[in-house]
């Protein structure tokens, strides 16, 4: 029996309309718990998920508490630093493996591809201990500098500089530049698609890591973001209205730096994936 494309179609329309359910509705969820009163809270179920007395209150709680400003700044300084330092230092390492030719090129790159196979936890611990021997526990030293590279940006950015025709390089060579030169101001700004996408992707990384600062960051003074909500946890209770609340706050600036990048994102991703 011969299946019409209207029949496939509708069911690719259900298939993606269920998967979009399932993956905004616990954003929902939570935009709407955070709109809650915590008295009220556990009647969210009953009441199909919408909040009885709509507030602001958890909002003006969390924008009100002591240190929950520092904490923003330690994740704008962290998260936006730290992507820098990677889109600079991973974009210098991708052309060197894709255009410079010095022995052992090949076997370099695919030692760095094979760092991607272990897991992070295996090193969380030397790394730890080698921070702690230079003094940068509880430092913005340690919660940005281990992180200032990463393998698939290497791969990523490789892969883009791979795309450029040598001679572009090679004219701007007779007409002088350096090598650096030639890298800053002639080949970087052609991979606007692979630097929008590693911002992305580096930013999303940094502004929710919360396992690397719960371990360095020893003082209130050095939180970020991530681990000062937890503050408002406790062992018996915990008030996830205001956690919520102040998740939201995590979440609006990597949904306004995706609207900004999305373009070159998207043409980002496309392009890696077939030249990958």
């Amino acid at each position: 029996m011969e299946i019409s494309s209207r029949s496939v179609r509708a069911v690719l329309y259900v298939l993606l309309i269920g998967y979009a359910l399932i993956t905004v509705g616990p954003f929902l969820l939570s935009v709407s718990t955070a709109l809650t009163k915590t008295q009220h809270v556990h009647l969210l179920f009953k009441n199909w998920g919408l909040p009885p007395e709509p507030t602001l209150e958890n909002f003006k709680y969390i924008l009100k508490s002591g240190d929950f400003g520092r904490w923003v700044f330690n994740s704008v300084v962290v998260a936006g630093l730290g992507t820098l330092a990677k889109v600079f230092f991973n974009s210098l390492a991708g052309y060197a493996l894709a255009r410079i030719r010095f022995p052992g090129r090949e076997l370099v790159f695919w030692a760095i591809l094979a760092t991607m196979m272990i897991p992070a936890a295996v090193i969380l611990i030397p790394q730890y201990l080698i921070l702690s021997k230079l003094g940068w526990l509880d430092s913005y030293y340690g919660l940005i500098v281990p992180f200032t590279v990463s393998a698939f940006g290497i791969f990523l950015m490789r892969q883009f500089f791979s795309t450029i025709p040598v001679e572009l390089e090679e004219a701007a060579q007779i007409d002088g530049l350096s090598r650096f030169g030639i890298f800053w101001r002639v080949v970087l700004p052609l991979t606007k698609p692979a630097l929008a996408a590693q911002i992305i992707f580096n930013f999303l990384g940094d502004w929710n890591n919360f396992l690397w600062p719960n371990l360095i960051a020893r003082s209130r003074e050095m939180y970020t973001l991530t681990v000062g909500l937890q503050t408002f946890k406790n062992e018996y209770y915990s008030f996830w209205n205001q956690v919520l609340a102040g998740s939201m706050f995590l979440t609006i600036p990597v949904i306004i730096i995706y609207l900004i990048l999305n373009r070159w994102f998207i043409k980002g991703i496309t392009i890696t994936g077939m030249k990958g």
